[in-house]
């Protein structure tokens, strides 16, 4: 029998996928779980948004498109980030993916040779580092404290950066941290990615989804920067279309041109109906996206002060996106309900067996001594999980 590439048996799966399909394969075998695994909003599509999709298979829009997304796509893109950035972005600067995954996907084997390094603080989103190996790079794991809030220092990243070092990741806010980078950290780093060329790869997939303020583009910060910045972002979050598989990058039309060319490979475009869907989206009313974030703040600020009154747990509170990563340090190395807990892999498990409660264990995400609990969930479910942790600890 032939064997499969290296780096193929190198790429580990997604925990956080793992763990969902754990959740529904129990779900469908009729077990009362509650799951917290999922990154996607628990609300429906908008409706004119679904209206959009509609009309588009009514007037006979399922044909290709052009390979990196149409130009009334682009050019909703780009009225987007004029309105929501201040960012001027011509369509020859963006390319239109399925979904953000398969953006930084493109923009990895459009900027690594082998051996070439990109730096990832953790934790970090599972598949960044995946999504590297993928594309012959190196990920350069970055590490950070919850003490300085999951934020790496400046000295620390210049500490990281080699002959060899391609692009630094930033998340903001994060996934699975939910921290959010202050405009004077984004100067710092970008004045660092300026003084060594480097590209920033900059996830703006959560920006909507922010309580405290609104966060500010790295790219913002000048031309040079602006040039060396790959902005990720697309409708998933934002507008409870995950499935729809939406994703887009903004970058230097040099770099756009190659991930375009390269994606002209790889998939034939993306999904010409939902590329209609996003238009309507990106254009119209925010009133769904506003009720969504107060609803995520509702959850979030229960879901933390739940957390900090359990013995035994702890957890910061999160700036944005939907997330809680909760501390387990001190529950490692002791017996709960039977079951040894050596690290965020041992409490999942055991959490799920003995408590029917899905949470995805933070060894994926760099962080072993973290669960992350979504709270893009309803309340009712939030408040149950949280009374079924408290009774778990005490087994």
């Amino acid at each position: 029998m032939s064997s499969i590439a290296k780096k193929a048996g190198s790429i580990s799966p997604s925990s956080t996928l793992a763990i969902d399909a754990k959740f529904k394969s129990m779900k469908a075998q009729g077990l009362d779980v509650v799951g917290f695994g999922a990154g996607e909003p628990d609300f429906d599509t908008p409706q004119h948004i679904k209206d959009a999709a509609i009309d588009a298979i009514n007037q006979g829009r399922t044909k290709y498109t052009p390979a990196s997304g149409t130009l009334e796509l682009k050019q909703a893109i780009c009225r987007k980030f004029a309105r929501d950035n201040g960012l001027t972005y011509e369509p020859a600067n963006i390319v239109v993916s399925n979904g953000a995954k398969h953006s930084l996907v493109n923009i990895f084997m459009a900027i690594c040779d082998p051996g070439d390094e990109v730096i990832i603080p953790a934790p970090y989103w599972v598949s960044y580092p995946e999504m590297v190996k993928i594309a012959d790079g190196v990920p350069v794991i970055l590490p950070t404290t919850e003490a300085n809030e999951f934020k790496f220092s400046i000295e620390d990243l210049k500490a990281a950066i080699t002959p060899k070092t391609r692009a630094i990741v930033i998340n903001s806010p994060s996934n699975p941290t939910g921290m959010v980078y202050s405009e004077a950290e984004l100067r710092a780093i970008a004045q660092v990615a300026v003084e060594h060329d480097i590209y920033v790869v900059s996830d703006e997939i959560y920006e909507h989804l922010a309580y405290e303020g609104k966060p500010v583009s790295i790219a913002t910060f000048g031309d040079k920067i602006k040039d060396l910045t790959i902005i990720v972002n697309g409708v998933s979050k934002t507008y409870a279309m995950t499935g729809w598989r939406i994703g887009y990058t903004a970058s230097n039309a040099a770099l756009a041109k190659i991930m375009s060319n390269m994606q002209s490979h790889a998939t034939s475009n993306p999904n010409t109906i939902a590329q209609y869907a996003a238009i309507a989206a990106l254009d119209g009313p925010t009133d769904t996206v506003e009720m969504m974030r107060s609803a995520f703040l509702e959850r979030r600020n229960y879901m933390v002060e739940r957390i900090n009154k359990i013995d035994g747990v702890s957890c910061l509170c999160p700036h944005g996106a939907f997330y809680v990563m909760m501390n387990i340090s001190q529950l490692m190395g002791k017996t709960i309900a039977g079951c040894d807990i050596g690290g965020s892999d041992d409490f999942a498990n055991a959490f799920l067996e003995k408590a029917n409660v899905a949470v995805v264990p933070g060894s994926g995400f760099g962080a072993d001594q973290y669960v992350r609990w979504s709270y893009a969930t309803s309340m009712e479910n939030i408040k149950e999980g949280l009374d079924r942790l408290e009774k778990f600890l005490a087994m």
